[in-house]
């Protein structure tokens, strides 16, 4: 892992905005550029889900992601009215929604390589899809899953591709993309999908073997984790990204808290010409006035 503070230049020599002397808030040219929304599902965890929404709006957001909300992998219906009732009401858009991981009990971290899964994939499809309808959602996040030693790599990247053949269409349908997240194996020892170039090799089988377009999720920090060098990897990638997240390292804490420097990675984001959304997807700090300080004054926040 290679720090990217490390080689990070000051502040105050990289940074050409009015709003450099403010503090908390995050210096960057980029700010103007970038769009953030709120993850629902870990920034305010120690609320009921229905409750997040409108917390997300009392932190000046108009934009929210989630990871799969529900138990089932098909819930009631009266449960998917719900939350996209409570979302709707405080009049927010829905940016990403994960696809079900399946049960972390029993080892899954992901459906989409699961050969024994592939009904309960669709149909867990199929709602999602229909969440993201409702909700103007634009990217659906299909997770790899753990590796068991019982699958062959070969019959898991069949199954992907298989997948990825159902569940692109279903999601342009309603104008959303479907993206790959590499993850870190600190964190996830057995996930199947390590680096973000792991990611675009099997989006570029997907298109070549599916016929199908599937981007990739560039989280900050899984690949600050596994690979670092990351400005290097947004120039050479950014073109591919569907969408991004970010948390500093380590710790998965707010930007400010580690040893990434955000004004330069924001920066080359902008630079490279990223327009999707930003996910904060981070644990919220244990002073809840410091979880969201470092965002004063940015630009679109209500």
């Amino acid at each position: 892992m290679s720090p990217v503070a490390a080689t990070a230049q000051p502040a105050n020599a990289r940074v050409r905005n009015e709003r450099h002397e403010q503090e908390p808030g995050l210096r960057t040219t980029a700010a103007p550029a970038l769009r953030l929304d709120a993850n629902l599902s870990i920034l305010f965890s120690d609320r009921p889900i229905l409750e997040r929404p409108a917390l997300a709006v009392a932190a000046g957001f108009d934009a929210v992601e989630m990871w799969w909300p529900f138990d089932l992998s098909v819930p009631s219906a009266g449960e998917v009215d719900r939350l996209v009732t409570s979302v709707a009401d405080e009049g927010l858009s829905l940016v990403l929604l994960n696809l079900d991981g399946g049960r972390a009990g029993v080892g899954e971290h992901g459906l989409l390589t699961a050969p024994e899964q592939r009904a309960r994939f669709r149909d867990n499809v199929d709602v999602a899809v229909e969440i993201a309808g409702r909700l103007g959602g634009r990217v659906i996040k299909a997770l790899y899953g753990n590796v068991s030693p019982d699958i062959p790599e070969a019959k898991r990247h069949e199954t992907a591709l298989e997948n990825l053949a159902y569940a692109v269409p279903q999601a342009a349908a309603v104008g959303a993309c479907v993206v790959l997240e590499p993850l870190n194996p600190f964190d996830f020892p057995r996930y199947g999908l390590r680096t973000i170039e792991n990611a675009i090799a099997l989006s570029d089988r997907a298109r070549a073997e599916a016929g199908v377009v599937v981007e990739v999720l560039f989280d900050i920090y899984n690949v600050q984790r596994t690979q670092g060098d990351l400005i290097r990897r947004i120039e050479m990638h950014a073109h591919r990204f569907g969408h991004v997240q970010i948390a500093d390292v380590p710790g998965r804490l707010r930007p400010g808290t580690g040893e990434i420097a955000f004004e330069r990675v924001l920066g080359a984001l902008d630079h490279a010409g990223y327009r999707g959304f930003v996910g904060l997807e981070y644990r919220p700090s244990p002073d809840p006035e410091d979880t969201f300080a470092w965002l004063s004054g940015w630009p679109g926040r209500r």
